[in-house]
């Protein structure tokens, strides 16, 4: 049975159950590292994450560094040396890991201390009309509609009874069509390729009128 469990668990899931461990970890430490630290070092993540979902240490490394790579946990680099009785001073490196503030808001959604997406950029130079969302989400005002229903789609995933991999896709899928409509000439590529994850949510329970309210929208983009 275990093993039939494991086989079942995609990337996803795996960087899933990842995230929400440092998320954990976050919220039960007591301390900034240590056995009850908000850091926690690689070999204990792969330690507790093979007993709690029986991990690989493959598994963990290369989603670790997905998650590092897109902001969602950070490597905390611990330099020190000691010397040994023969006098040679011997260097020690220690990596630790924590989950961001983009972490935390991926699983808790945007609050009111989450950071604008386009911090430190004079928007008013752009010439462009950007509005924030209450998602936290900032798009050109032209597409504020787009991205209201967007925005409500995806609370509506969040809030839904799927399953968390689920909810973590689809949610990032929204963002990247969120962040397409900021720009004055979205890529219809992208937003299309996109779209065609999220459209899936219609077979979420309560989602399928919002699903097609946000597909009436987009269609001229598509």
């Amino acid at each position: 049975m275990a093993k039939k469990a494991r086989q079942s668990l995609t990337n996803n899931d795996i960087r899933t159950i990842m995230l929400r461990y440092f998320y954990d970890r976050n919220s039960n430490a007591t301390s900034a590292r240590g056995k009850k630290g908000s850091s926690v070092k690689i070999s204990d993540v792969k330690r507790e994450l093979k007993a709690s979902h029986g991990l690989t240490q493959q598994e963990v490394q290369g989603n670790l560094t997905y998650l590092i790579s897109q902001g969602w946990v950070n490597e905390d680099v611990i330099e020190k040396s000691f010397t040994a009785p023969s006098g040679t001073v011997i260097p020690s490196t220690t990596h630790f890991y924590i989950i961001t503030a983009a972490g935390i808001d991926k699983i808790e959604g945007p609050g009111e201390f989450t950071m604008p997406k386009f911090h430190g950029i004079k928007i008013d130079a752009t010439g462009q009309n950007i509005i924030t969302l209450g998602d936290g989400n900032q798009v050109n005002a032209k597409f504020g509609e787009l991205g209201q229903a967007l925005s409500e789609l995806r609370n509506a995933i969040t809030n839904s009874e799927a399953q968390e991999s689920t909810k973590l896709e689809l949610a990032a899928d929204i963002d990247t069509i969120q962040s397409q409509l900021a720009k004055a000439e979205p890529s219809r590529t992208i937003m299309k390729a996109a779209w065609e994850a999220v459209k899936g949510a219609a077979a979420i329970n309560g989602c399928a009128m919002l699903v097609q309210r946000v597909a009436g929208l987009l269609a001229h983009f598509l």
